[in-house]
């Protein structure tokens, strides 16, 4: 039989529901068994796909083609598991699926209701996982915080389950604990507040993990306690750490995983976190410094940086840089700052990543940064968007192609080196854009003799793509000819997927993502090969 144990926010948004909930999946992992994640957003948005990066951040692709929120990226990289589209859900994606069974007459003709259709669909959708997965535990997060209006839907669904089957249903909140800085005493009442709102619903927590800047108190403890209907040791403290993947051992430090299977009735099948920490180990005791220069577009959000628009490719630094036995330290490049002060702040960097992007804006200042790193000897790596700049700036400085570019910054180029292939440019024609692009996990073959094949040490891979725009074949010869090395293919040979100088000491660009199949626990080879040229 399968648990099911909801994760709902308090208090704010960001406060670590996501990783939270991977955390407690690792413990349970470590405890013998078998555990699945599932994130709900309440957004009507069909999936992730069109969303501001800068608003929601990150879109993470799986390995079957959906786009999806970050936190089924923690949920992979912590439980080191690939996860489907199954495992995400919007308000727009159920809403469709029950509009689309009306339509079949799948529903018998009867009136059709927001509730319960919607609440049941959402409950076959996560026994739909279970199901799939053959699950011990079954971790659900549901986004944004208890009061909203918008997950209103989704907490019916876990009282409905939780009243049918009690014993297989659990409901923890993650709520955040403020120490105004007037005051100087963290406040327990907007938790309180949080927890009565979240008996409104129906539901009462079974455990409290209160995030906040500082360790919970004695005092704090048992006021949480008190107010909000659970003992003082299902108050769970969980103050701000270095690493992320600290947090798992931070909580077995109040047995919460003991705790959780205590309440379930279930005994510890084993125990195994010593491989979690080994790696922060390695991650304290890392005395060597690795600057890495970030360069893009969207973490500028008026006076602040946001840095959850790449939280993929700044993980898979941090795991390639915990093999590595050194501390990365990232500096925030701002396309808009390259473009109207110019290069210099490079020279602070080790090396420089190009991750994903679309659009024109920012494009001249991501060129002017790769060619400081090609003519300077600089690490370089591009991701996606970042090796198709490196194509348009080899072919203007190196190919000597004036005015090269892409077809999506500029339609009238005269030397299109990166175009749209026919099958996208009928979706852009139509204006599909949700769910048209290249998505998804594609082969590729390796080129033998180049940087690459000896990093992955075979011939064959496979890695997630996400673009609609690709490496212009016509381009090929003179670019081979001038030493941009094509060193990986599509099978069929029809489709560029990485390119290398291999003179330089990395200069890779891949078409593909692999920051999203780097683990903590098994760092991307890529990613190790770089932070390696760059510690040199």
């Amino acid at each position: 039989m399968s648990r099911y144990i909801f994760i709902i926010g308090g208090v704010m948004s960001g406060v670590g529901k996501g990783i939270a909930t991977a955390s407690i999946g690792t413990i349970l992992q470590s405890k013998g068994f078998k555990v699945t994640a599932i994130k709900i957003d309440p957004y009507i948005n069909v999936d992730a796909g069109t969303m501001n990066p800068i608003e929601h951040g990150e879109v993470f692709v799986t390995d079957d083609g959906d786009e999806t929120d970050q936190d089924i990226g923690n949920y992979e990289r912590f439980l080191n598991v690939d996860v489907c589209r199954d495992n995400y859900m919007t308000t727009g994606r159920v809403y469709l699926s029950v509009i689309q069974r009306e339509r079949n007459l799948e529903y018998g003709g009867k009136c059709v209701e927001v509730v319960p259709h919607i609440p049941e669909e959402v409950i076959n959708r996560i026994k739909k996982v279970a199901r799939k997965f053959r699950a011990d535990f079954v971790i659900i997060e549901i986004g944004g915080t208890v009061g909203e209006y918008q997950n209103l839907l989704f907490l019916e669904a876990a009282r409905m389950m939780h009243l049918k089957n009690p014993q297989a249903v659990m409901f923890i909140i993650v709520s955040y604990l403020p120490i105004p800085t007037m005051i100087g005493e963290m406040k327990t009442k907007p938790t309180q507040y949080a927890v009565r709102s979240l008996n409104s619903a129906g539901i009462q927590p079974d455990f409290i993990i209160a995030r906040s800047r500082a360790p919970l108190d004695e005092p704090r403890k048992k006021k949480i306690s008190t107010f909000c209907n659970v003992t003082e040791g299902d108050v769970i403290s969980a103050p701000d750490i270095e690493s992320i993947y600290e947090v798992p051992l931070n909580f077995e430090k109040e047995k919460l995983g003991n705790k959780i299977l205590k309440k379930f009735n279930l005994k510890s099948r084993r125990r195994d976190l010593r491989d979690w920490q080994k790696m922060i180990r390695n991650i304290k005791t890392a005395k060597r410094e690795v600057c890495i220069g970030i360069v893009g577009k969207y973490f500028d959000t008026g006076n602040f940086t946001l840095a959850d628009s790449y939280i993929s490719v700044i993980e898979a630094v941090k795991h390639a840089c915990s093999v590595n036995h050194c501390q990365p330290k990232f500096h925030w490049l701002s396309t808009r700052i390259l473009e109207k002060e110019g290069i210099d702040c490079l020279k602070e960097v080790d090396g420089v990543i190009v991750p994903q992007g679309w659009g024109s804006r920012g494009t001249e200042g991501k060129i002017k940064a790769i060619q400081y790193c090609r003519e300077n000897k600089v690490p370089y790596f591009g991701l996606c968007y970042g090796m198709q700049m490196a194509v348009i700036e080899f072919a203007r400085n190196v190919c000597g192609l004036e005015r090269a570019n892409s077809m999506e910054v500029d339609p009238q180029t005269p030397h299109p080196v990166i175009h749209i292939m026919p099958d996208q440019q009928k979706y852009l024609e139509r204006r599909q854009y949700g769910g048209t692009i290249r998505l998804g996990v594609w082969p590729c073959i390796l080129k033998k003799g180049t940087k690459i094949f000896q990093i992955y040490k075979k011939k064959e891979i496979s890695e997630r793509h996400r673009h609609r725009y690709e490496f212009n074949n016509d381009y090929r010869q003179i670019m081979e000819e001038k030493g941009l090395i094509i060193t990986g293919t599509s099978p069929d040979d029809k489709l560029v997927e990485a390119v290398e100088i291999t003179s330089h000491p990395f200069f890779i660009g891949t078409q593909f993502h692999p920051e999203y199949k780097s683990r903590p626990l098994a760092p991307h080879p890529l990613f190790i090969s770089f932070i390696k040229a760059c510690l040199k």
